[in-house]
């Protein structure tokens, strides 16, 4: 066949097969909808949904910086909805598109990073601490122990800077946000300290050295303990520790590149129907912001302090929040040099 032929055929061909659908473009942190979300709303609306997912907001902030990423809809988390807000990447919010906002808890209605809910739709929310084998002798309770020398090759941090630099915060006694260098100059020695013990810096992989017994112990999301946790109930348990633990929101938006925002106000208000945000708090193991699906989980989800936990234990959670820019640059650098050490 010759080369033009050839090039003409295969023309015609992803002519024939190309989607005619509108499409959404969608980019989400992995295991974070539940399966049937994503085919369900191509079939009601009649549109072909591109989801791609990602596993720390850095990632996918790094991707959508040039303003000319392709992506529609992004998550982020609650700290960084206003430096995208300012760096000019997000666009507003139309309300009348979004009726479903009254679903979401009264805490999530306005929270302190958007009062308004003028530039993200808060999703699911959900804290870190410490996930451990129910062997672990004595059981951990605190960051402090996590530095323990028998967990050496058995204990792994989460590869995130925020919430590695946070662990050893709150093990100093300072605030999760800190940006005094010389609180976060003692956060690093303090995490290059832990090296020693430390396997690796993971995040949703985890998940199965946990389940497999690869490891004693981890620094972890609630949502990843809990579907390693589900896997292998009669070993494995979750604490938040003692010092205290950073609490976070991951929140729909959708970028000002965006040439699709009626459908992606479509998308948002879809999430937030109650059956729908219920459905990925069940299937992902999460806590969702959506008040009115707390009713449709099971009560073992419902009521679990692991889920929902009580106002004393909340008490002692830190919600992140955005840094100056100095700051920033000096975590940046200090985590390159703890991840170097």
């Amino acid at each position: 066949m010759k080369r033009r032929a050839f090039l003409a055929l295969g023309a015609a061909t992803t002519a024939c097969t190309r989607d005619p659908r509108p499409r959404l473009n969608v980019f989400n942190w992995s295991d974070y909808i539940a399966p049937e979300v994503i085919p369900n709303f191509e079939r009601e609306f009649g549109v072909k949904v591109r989801y791609g997912v990602y596993e720390v907001t850095e990632e996918m902030v790094a991707r959508i910086w040039s303003g000319n990423s392709g992506w529609d809809v992004v998550f982020p988390s609650n700290a960084f909805v206003e430096p995208l807000r300012e760096a000019g990447l997000l666009a507003p919010l139309d309300h009348a598109r979004l009726p479903g906002l009254r679903n979401l808890e009264p805490t999530f209605q306005s929270p302190q990073w958007d009062p308004a809910l003028a530039w993200c739709v808060p999703y699911m929310w959900g804290a870190t601490g410490i996930v451990y084998q129910r062997s672990l002798h004595p059981a951990p309770r605190a960051w402090r122990d996590l530095w323990a020398a028998p967990l050496a090759g058995r204990m792994t941090m989460l590869d995130d800077p925020a919430e590695v630099l946070g662990a050893c915060l709150k093990k100093l006694g300072f605030s999760v946000n800190a940006t005094s260098p010389d609180e976060l100059s003692a956060a690093r020695q303090e995490a290059v300290r832990q090296k020693t013990v430390l396997r690796a810096y993971l995040n949703a992989e985890v998940r199965d050295q946990l389940i497999a017994g690869d490891l004693l112990a981890a620094q972890a999301w609630r949502l990843t303990a809990q579907q390693a946790i589900d896997a292998a109930p009669e070993r494995l348990e979750f604490i938040f520790p003692e010092e205290g633990f950073p609490i976070y929101a991951d929140c729909a938006c959708i970028l000002k590149e965006s040439k699709r925002r009626e459908l992606a106000h479509e998308f948002l208000n879809y999430l937030l129907r109650p059956e729908v945000a219920a459905s990925t708090a069940v299937a992902m193991k999460t806590s969702t912001c959506n008040g009115t699906a707390r009713p449709l989980l099971p009560a073992a989800v419902r009521d679990s302090p692991i889920y929902y936990p009580p106002a004393e234990v909340l008490a002692r959670g830190e919600w992140f929040t955005p840094v100056p820019a100095a700051a920033q640059r000096l975590r940046d650098r200090l985590w390159t040099e703890i991840k170097s050490a």
